[in-house]
């Protein structure tokens, strides 16, 4: 079992370095340059997407469908609207006493809103397109719209907007539709033609509203539209006149996102519910208790099975066309649609992400203190989002953003880690070391020390930010290896390890590899320095080297690991020691130290 866990891990470990080295070779030519290119390239698809595709709203729109679901309150019917659906017990009704089954006769239909009416209703919708007279019944037809006129546009009937290609063949214009109003200050009428397919009577047509429905992306209708804009002007929906019609003030829903209302589904509760022949006989032929009918809203429309006037919602997939529009009728009337901050909130909010996430990294911050404080941030955001939609019917469309955010923050995350792997030698990421290459090896210590002078806080954000900016250094670096890398302030040490770090370099010989070291060092200071939080005045970093010629072919493969042991293992704190300087010394100092002696 062990010999095959062994043949397993190594063959693995051949699987992680055919992509890691191309990471880490990639790491080495962008260094921190990746961070500004990831910023620019995902600002770059949110501008795009913001004018195209609006990727983000299809992703909140699927968000929202889960949340409706989720969420632990739904709002409760205020009893003003009530469904009159003609269902399929309503039509066995009347087809059972000889009277005829699908469809109803005007006289019929006459007789349902003249019962709504001697009821007590304040207004009712018909989500039904009466567009033709019909032909074997003029007496019916007469009579239907007989009652429309009585109503005195308290009954509101459905009209329909045809395609924008037949428009040109309309003698209507847009200002002289039944309740048409004007979408700027300066709209002209008459305005443009548009072709509209409208009830067949003057009195029903004269008080009528489209039933046209809008979809998304995916197929479900989360809004309904209050109004169609043609030009300067706006057609409005069976909704809006029905709410009108019983006295609601609309102003703001109008106004608000281009008049799509997006409804707060019921997922657990429905609306007032009535079917039409009870309504009719006054009494509950098909079984259901009347609700009260008095002042409230009527809709009526189609219900039963086979008519095919269902629409997928959020809530269901076959949701009837008339209680989607009670449901819009009921949030018109009692205020309880659901609130949505501008369209761009939420790719502002995605960028200002982005660029936090690839600022706290290009800046060098350590993981472990940027990832509670990511978190913190998402969760915050996400339960007030949650709670905004449970209790005070606000969706705050944020939930895509902050995925946008995270994948950019995971993004940086990684190639952070990558940037460390391959700071501190791991060999996934970098060429194995090659002591016959460059038998040469020199090892640095760095320890910070805050001056004394500085208060406990000072020293504190002093010594952070020294390792943000070593830090920095090093992983930029193509030439240092850490062997200890910069230890981080939660870790069970830190008070003790937290100003210490070893650093290595490799070369073909004592000079070039004291050079090189010389160099990053004399770098390292002048980057130090030059900030606003400069090393002058405030602390110094004190360093000691030694070198030692680990390829030496002497002693062969053990004779190395001594050497390197030798090296690695030596007391250091008896080694010269200088405060960081912009001109390090790093002449030769001593013969190459021997395993077992200080």
């Amino acid at each position: 079992m062990a010999v095959a866990g062994l043949a397993f891990m190594n063959a693995w470990a051949v699987i992680e370095r055919a992509y890691r080295r191309p990471l880490g070779w990639l790491s080495r030519r962008l260094r921190f340059g990746f961070y500004p290119l990831l910023a620019v390239a995902m600002l770059g698809w949110l501008a795009w997407d913001a004018q195209h595709a609006r990727a983000l709203d299809a992703a909140e729109d699927a968000v929202f469908d889960q949340i409706i679901g989720w969420r632990p309150i739904e709002p409760v019917p205020s009893g003003r609207t009530v469904v009159v659906a003609i269902d399929d017990c309503s039509i066995d009704w009347y087809r059972a006493r000889g009277e005829g089954g699908w469809p109803w006769s005007r006289e019929r239909h006459a007789d349902l809103l003249d019962a709504l009416d001697r009821a007590g209703v304040r207004a009712v919708g018909i989500d039904i397109l009466f567009a033709d007279r019909a032909p074997a019944d003029p007496a019916g037809d007469a009579l239907l719209e007989a009652v429309a006129d009585a109503g005195d546009g308290r009954f509101v009937f459905a009209a329909s907007r045809l395609h924008a290609g037949s428009d040109a063949l309309s003698a209507q214009h847009a200002a002289e539709v039944p309740g048409a109003f004007p979408l700027a200050a300066d709209a002209a009428g008459p305005g443009p033609r548009v072709a509209l397919l409208q009830p067949y009577g003057k009195a029903m047509a004269s008080h009528s509203g489209l039933v046209n429905i809008g979809r998304g992306r995916d197929g479900l209708l989360r809004d309904v539209h209050l109004y169609q804009a043609v030009g300067d002007w706006a057609l409005p929906g069976l909704a809006l006149r029905v709410a009108q019609a019983a006295g609601a003030d609309t102003a703001a829903a109008v106004a608000a996102r281009g008049g799509a209302l997006r409804i707060d589904w019921r997922q657990r509760s429905q609306l007032p519910y009535a079917s039409a022949a009870d309504v009719i006989e006054g009494r509950p032929v098909c079984g259901r208790v009347l609700p009260p009918l008095d002042g409230v809203v009527a809709l009526v429309g189609h219900a039963a099975a086979g008519i095919n006037d269902s629409k997928p919602t959020p809530v269901d997939m076959a949701m009837p066309g008339v209680a989607i529009l009670a449901e819009a009728v009921e949030a018109l009337v009692d205020h309880g649609w659901i609130r949505m901050p501008p369209g761009w909130l939420k790719y502002a909010l995605a960028s200002i992400l982005v660029l936090l996430s690839c600022l706290v990294f290009w800046r060098g911050e350590p993981h472990q203190d940027v990832d509670p404080v990511f978190f913190g941030l998402n969760l915050a955001l996400g339960a007030v989002a949650f709670a905004g939609l449970t209790f005070l019917g606000w969706f705050i469309d944020i939930f895509a953003s902050l995925a946008y955010g995270a994948l950019c923050f995971g993004l940086c995350r990684g190639y952070a880690a990558v940037q460390r792997a391959h700071a501190a030698g791991n060999a996934d990421y970098r060429h194995d070391y090659d002591p016959d290459a460059r038998p040469w090896l020199l090892l640095a210590r760095l320890r910070f020390e805050a001056d004394p002078s500085l208060t406990p806080r000072q020293a504190l954000r002093a010594r952070r930010e020294y390792r943000r900016r070593l830090r920095r250094f090093v992983h930029a670096s193509d030439r240092m290896v850490m062997i200890e890398g910069v230890v981080e302030r939660k870790h069970w040490l830190a008070a003790l390890l937290d100003d210490l770090v070893l650093l290595t370099w490799s070369g073909a010989s004592e000079a070039e590899v004291r050079e090189r070291a010389k160099h990053d060092l004399d770098a390292l200071h002048a980057m130090l320095d030059a900030s606003g939080e400069r090393l002058e005045g405030r602390a110094r970093v004190l360093a000691c080297v030694d070198a030692s010629a680990i390829g030496d072919p002497e002693g062969g493969r053990d004779g190395r690991r001594l050497r390197l042991r030798a090296l690695l293992g030596q007391d250091l704190d008896r080694l010269p020691h200088w405060p960081l300087s912009a001109d390090n010394p790093l002449s030769s100092m001593r013969p190459a130290p021997e395993e077992g002696t200080p």
